[in-house]
């Protein structure tokens, strides 16, 4: 699913992004509902970047990765705890605009996923796909930045007992 977005590209640098589990849930430009075999899950796109919430019979989480206010750049590149883990990697590809290309035509025709378009620059998204399995959750992330080249991809792992993630 593609979100067109009028709003401008709030994330001026990939070092300006932090990570929590704890925040707020702020508002969103789009919001894509799964309703997935482990609960229900909300891929959240903001002005600054993305948040996932997950909803079990056990309890929910809120993933945010985004340029926060007041809480200092902190993007981990692993995060663990008790079924949940989260990577984070910061690439610079060579092929920038094919690699954001390819990432925009996959998860725009995936029924699980999320992108979003901001003004300017075609190659200015953020884009989240959900990957439901057999007893785990997982969704990845790409943040691209085109006036550095960077791209910020993640990848969240949950299991349903919450006690050993793949």
């Amino acid at each position: 699913m593609r979100a067109a977005l009028t709003v401008p590209y709030l994330d001026t640098a990939h070092d300006q992004l932090s990570f929590t589990l704890d925040g707020p849930e702020l508002p969103a430009l789009a919001v894509r509902e799964l309703r997935l075999p482990m609960g229900t899950l909300e891929l959240r796109l903001l002005g600054a970047s993305h948040q996932v919430r997950l909803s079990t019979p056990d309890g929910s989480l809120l993933e945010t990765v985004a340029c926060l206010p007041g809480r200092p750049a902190d993007l981990p590149s692993t995060v663990e705890r008790d079924g949940y883990r989260f990577t984070a990697e910061v690439a610079d590809p060579a092929d920038f605009a094919t690699v954001v290309a390819g990432v925009r035509r996959d998860v725009e025709a995936s029924p699980h996923g999320l992108v979003g378009v901001f003004p300017g620059d075609e190659h200015a998204i953020t884009a989240l796909l959900a990957e439901p399995g057999d007893g785990t959750v997982s969704w990845r992330t790409w943040h691209a930045y085109p006036q550095t080249g960077h791209l910020v991809t993640t990848r969240t792992i949950v299991t349903a007992d919450r006690r050993n993630p793949r």
